[in-house]
């Protein structure tokens, strides 16, 4: 398979890992859920971590093709519409993104001003679409059971998973967000594990499980095949359903989800300004 060369970016305040993708041959590139840092307290934003990214580009020489989302993240705002503001691209998401503003549009009461048709986007992602890096080859897959609109992105040998998967030794994505489905994420992890053993798997995020020491980013398709704690050999679905809605019942809600979806569901943008010029989130109380 055609090898595109990766640079990871991790921001530990989310645990989230952010990707540069290129072709050596074209120097053409995408960039893949990156992070806009953001502290809830204070309701301030800044682009130390974009930045670094968009440094990484430019000094490489890399010409950005795609910014691209492979879902909407509940753990931390994007930063793709800053990211295209300096190095290009097009905005990019899954098609099914369009469930999920209808979903959280109406949770917020978002109004009529907030179009739920994906417009937000230059390009929806259908399932099984096929696209290029430069010269390698590429394919878009739609893997929901996280959330309707998660998508892996196939670039060469590599694949992109979102929150799909987790190193081995961690498991799986929680499935309790709104349209989410335990049943459905194994399927869709099983699409995943038909490709060959050799794939590079590039995680969205780590928690470091007991008894490891580092975070990591990078695993194989065999591996996880093999070793994956909730899905890997001799893990059926039955048993794979009723362990991850157990486990999920238990978990306590993402510490910044409520920012995080208003923003990322407007593809990176915040909520247009009130009439004194300042943006506003929304709580909504006794409703998640």
């Amino acid at each position: 398979m055609q090898r595109p060369d990766v640079k990871a970016f991790f921001d530990e305040a989310t645990n989230t890992f952010s990707y540069v993708a290129w072709d050596p041959a074209t120097r053409k590139a995408a960039v893949i859920d990156s992070v806009l840092d953001f502290d809830p307290v204070s309701g301030r934003t800044r682009r130390d971590s974009a930045n670094a990214l968009i440094d990484f580009v430019k000094a490489q020489g890399l010409d950005v093709e795609w910014v691209i989302d492979t879902h909407v993240h509940a753990d931390h705002l994007s930063a793709a519409p800053y990211v295209q503001s300096v190095l290009g691209g097009k905005l990019a998401i899954g098609e099914h993104i369009r469930e999920v503003q209808e979903t959280f549009g109406e949770v917020f009461n978002a109004g009529s001003e907030f179009r739920r048709d994906g417009s937000q986007f230059d390009h929806l992602f259908q399932d099984g679409e096929r696209y290029r890096l430069g010269s390698i080859d590429a394919v878009a897959m739609h893997t929901p059971g996280h959330t309707p609109a998660c998508m892996t992105h196939f670039i060469g040998d590599a694949a992109f998973v979102g929150d799909t998967l987790f190193m081995p030794d961690y498991g799986t994505a929680r499935c309790d967000f709104p349209g989410g489905d335990a049943r459905t994420l194994y399927r869709s992890i099983q699409r995943i594990f038909a490709l060959p053993d050799e794939t590079r798997v590039f995680l969205c995020h780590d928690y470091k499980a007991p008894g490891r020491d580092q975070f990591t980013h990078e695993t194989t398709v065999g591996d996880e095949r093999r070793s994956n704690i909730h899905v890997g050999e001799g893990k059926g679905e039955e048993d794979f359903v009723q362990m991850r809605n157990t486990r999920d019942a238990t978990l306590s809600m993402p510490r910044l989800l409520l920012p995080s979806v208003q923003v990322n569901m407007r593809g990176g943008r915040f909520p247009p300004a009130e009439d004194n010029g300042t943006a506003y989130l929304k709580i909504p109380l006794d409703t998640m």
